[in-house]
């Protein structure tokens, strides 16, 4: 046990062998034939526990909204640049444009009457809107309403473009996949059409009225998918959810995950999982005066503040947080959250990526 708890930079320093001009030949040969020796990087390439070049970070959402409106002032949405949308770069990943090793997300701002063209790419997106209305997003032909509270989801290869239909602008999150598929050699990108394919602003889409009747499933639609084959997922559903959650717990009833503290998870009708294959999208509610364990997991989890006031301890570090914050938490970052009033938060993280190849390990304060 005790050599378990070696720091390996230490115990590689100390098995390296003796500075010799033989040994530097050696390594100069190395060099020219890209060779690197296992010996010299332990402790990089085999660390103790996850040690995420990504660091914990808070962003302000005034402040976020503050420079997506002007860039709606100076910026166009068409053809070539796609999307008026700001990707927030962890400050400890080099300038890359990803929030996390494995996730990129950011704000998009669609002016009044803008339409951003379709197109479509390998990578699977959502975005949740935490303020705001008036705009529809196109997937595959079926414009699905965003409205205040709502998840909608764009999977991998299905084309998307979005569209204002009123005089006032719109600003939602995106989350994407991106840094993965980059990763992994897996990108695919197409252009569709220059506008969208359907300016209708139904209620609900398509998707909608085949799928979200509670407990029924359509024997039209007996094929499991990958992705969920629904388009949003409408915030009065999750409100209420949550709302019982914690009615029942008043009631004394086992229904939520801890004392105070309500959640869901957001799932694919055809097989209990998760929405997409890359991404975990969940809700949590926590009473007034709640504070959650402290946890370690495995992978990136990222949060936007839907409503209340609070804050969040990361590396030890408290953050007060309001609405729209954003903030990102890092492989095994020591985490947890404090209401200060009723604190409404939306999740999304990579869980689904390190379930499904065994990697996910979870640490709770106080539990073995």
């Amino acid at each position: 046990m005790q050599n378990e708890k070696l720091d390996h930079e230490s115990v590689t320093q100390a098995m390296q062998p003796k500075d010799t001009p033989e040994l530097r030949a050696l390594y100069k040969s190395f060099e020219e034939e890209s060779i690197i020796p296992l010996w010299t990087q332990l402790g990089d390439l085999m660390p103790i526990h996850p040690k995420s070049k990504a660091v914990p970070h808070v962003w302000k959402w005034s402040t976020l909204l503050r420079l997506a409106r002007k860039s709606g002032e100076l910026v166009p949405v068409g053809r070539g640049g796609e999307r008026r949308a700001l990707g927030l770069a962890n400050p400890g990943l080099g300038g890359n444009a990803y929030i996390s090793p494995t996730m990129w997300a950011g704000i998009q701002y669609l002016g009044p009457r803008e339409t951003a063209p379709e197109h479509r790419h390998s990578q699977n997106a959502f975005r949740f809107v935490v303020e705001g209305e008036g705009v529809w997003t196109v997937v595959n032909g079926d414009p699905v309403r965003m409205s205040r509270g709502d998840l909608l989801l764009t999977p991998g290869w299905c084309f998307h473009g979005h569209h204002n239909d009123t005089d006032q602008p719109m600003a939602w999150i995106d989350g994407l996949d991106i840094p993965f598929s980059q990763q992994m050699d897996v990108g695919f990108f197409e252009f569709g059409s220059d506008r969208v394919t359907d300016y209708a602003t139904p209620n609900f889409s398509r998707g909608e009225r085949l799928w979200c009747h509670p407990g029924l499933r359509p024997l039209s639609g007996l094929q499991n998918t990958v992705a969920s084959p629904i388009g949003a997922y409408r915030w009065e559903f999750t409100d209420r959810a949550l709302t019982e959650q914690l009615l029942l717990e008043d009631e004394g009833q086992p229904a939520t995950v801890a004392p105070g503290h309500a959640a869901i998870r957001y799932v694919n009708p055809t097989t209990g999982g998760d929405v997409m294959p890359t991404l975990r999208c969940e809700f949590h509610r926590l009473r007034a005066g709640t504070e959650t364990a402290t946890r370690n997991e495995v992978g990136s989890t990222v949060f936007q503040v839907f409503e209340g006031a609070g804050a969040v301890v990361m590396n030890g570090e408290t953050t007060k947080l309001e609405k729209g914050d954003m903030f990102v938490v890092p492989s095994w970052v020591p985490w947890s959250l404090q209401a200060e009033t009723q604190f409404d938060l939306f999740r999304f993280s990579d869980a689904p990526i390190m379930e499904a190849l065994s990697f996910m390990r979870t640490k709770i304060e106080g539990q073995k």
